[in-house]
């Protein structure tokens, strides 16, 4: 992870993001960004949309979690996780505080399997994207 951070700040100053993002090589650390090319979209590593899973339709058996266009903002800054309520899904401003970053990485802390379940996971990367947008705030743009 921290590679990851660390190429992403190198990224920001000599390099494109898309040299670390891999399999979304246009994925920017955006709400918009992560919202259209990883909740909505697949990927060239055999990834599938979470929307896939994290819909209306299956809230019930995916811990109430809808990243669909209109919801996952709502559904994910600054809402408590239902696996652990104590814990915010995105915490703005503190991935570490994020239980989002503890699922994508599949950290010993998680109730349940590391997010995308089964995989393929998202890249060290794309990781990276999405906590620096947090870091930023976690704004809705």
């Amino acid at each position: 992870m921290v590679a990851a951070a660390v190429a992403l700040g190198a990224a920001g100053c000599d390099e494109p993001l898309s040299s670390i993002t891999g399999p979304t090589p246009d994925l920017k650390p955006t709400f918009s960004s992560i919202q259209q090319q990883i909740f909505e979209a697949g990927d060239s590593s055999g990834r599938v949309p979470c929307t896939n899973c994290h819909n209306p339709a299956r809230a019930q058996f995916v811990a109430g979690l809808d990243l669909t266009h209109n919801a996952a903002y709502a559904s994910l800054v600054g809402t408590p996780s239902r696996e652990q309520p104590a814990r915010q899904r995105v915490a703005a401003g503190d991935p570490e505080a994020s239980y989002l970053i503890h699922k994508i990485e599949g950290r010993p802390d998680i109730t349940g399997g590391r997010m995308p379940l089964n995989g393929p996971y998202l890249e060290a990367g794309q990781i990276a994207v999405i906590t620096r947008w947090i870091e930023l705030g976690a704004n809705n743009d």
